[in-house]
């Protein structure tokens, strides 16, 4: 097998697994390294066809998790996903097979099809690129599975929260002392539970590579996440990834996009304002780990303090716009 990317050789238990769920007559016969998470390892695998084509299938494999339980449970809930949003237009990658426990490959692995398209992180265009990232996030949330996702799981407690140095130590209490109310009651949705745009894929036309023009959306991956909860905390955390990422007055439009998408959120301002608060004080412990894939993207600007500056900013402006 000719590899793009010698870090990027498929191990040989899981490249004879991948081998056993590829159509007759075909072969794999490149791997190029993805970015991935932090401890899962992502290849695109070059697939020849019978008819002499190419076509790529994604492989993910958990190197770095124990065997059983997180990798376990993550690739059971994306697997699930895959296959509930098969059928429902939300352009999501196909299943193609999955080995969670690892007893055919080194690694719980997962196998799925290729999307085209890229992630764009840039500030130019993002005004055109807003009401479609909006609009994929209310037909993610129309999705209506066979089989409901666990739970939503929250991502921070007021005990855990890690206020900036600097920040609006007001603002801040005033937020953690929402988030110690009991949850609001909410109507159940399909959650993606890590839409960003770091997770959705655009076709950019040649002419336009900041997307400002003409971009469409040709995936959503990462389905790893997925679970049932309220369409606001969906919106709070792509919400807070625009307003860390260009600033936070994108974070506020955001919500207000989704909304003018059709998209439904708590009735009352005190509920909204708990889902809208909860996911920047989550944001607020991995501060400086966010920061890192944003910059090797190259937004080498977004330092942990940039990062921590946009994060207050935002926060001060949901206490003020709904608190």
């Amino acid at each position: 097998m000719t590899n793009h990317d010698e870090a990027a050789t498929v191990r040989p238990l899981t490249l004879a697994w991948a081998r056993r769920h590829l159509e007759a007559g075909e072969r794999i016969v490149g791997s190029e390294a993805l970015h991935g998470g932090a401890t899962a390892e992502m290849r695109r695998l070059t697939i020849s066809t019978r008819d002499g084509s190419t076509r790529h299938l994604v492989l993910r494999s958990f190197v770095d998790a124990p065997r059983q339980g997180p990798a376990e449970e993550l690739l059971h809930r994306e697997a699930d996903a895959l296959t509930a949003l098969t059928g429902t237009g939300v352009p999501a990658p196909g299943l193609v097979a999955v080995d969670p426990t690892s007893e055919h490959c080194e690694y719980p692995s997962l196998l799925m099809t290729h999307l085209p398209g890229r992630t764009v992180l840039d500030d130019e265009g993002l005004e055109a690129r807003l009401p479609l990232l909006a609009r994929q996030l209310v037909a993610v949330h129309a999705v209506r599975p066979a089989v409901r996702p666990r739970e939503y799981v929250a991502l921070t407690t007021a005990d855990t929260v890690v206020t900036p140095d600097g920040a609006d130590a007001a603002a801040w209490a005033a937020a953690i002392d929402v988030i110690r109310n009991p949850a609001p009651s909410y109507e159940g949705r399909f959650l993606h539970r890590d839409f960003q745009p770091g997770n959705v894929l655009f076709d950019l036309p040649p002419e336009d590579p900041a997307g400002a023009a003409g971009a469409r959306i040709t995936g959503v991956v990462d389905w790893a996440a997925a679970s049932w909860g309220p369409a606001d905390l969906d919106v709070a955390h792509c919400a807070t990834n625009l307003a860390l990422l260009h600033g936070p007055v994108w974070g506020l439009r955001f919500t207000e996009a989704y909304q003018e998408a059709g998209g439904m959120l708590a009735a009352a301002v005190d509920e909204r304002l708990y889902w809208q608060v909860r996911e920047p004080l989550a944001f607020s412990e991995e501060v400086q780990w966010l920061a890192q894939p944003w910059r090797a993207a190259g937004r080498t600007e977004l330092t942990t303090r940039a990062v921590e500056e946009r994060l207050d900013a935002y926060l001060t402006s949901l206490m003020d716009a709904l608190g």
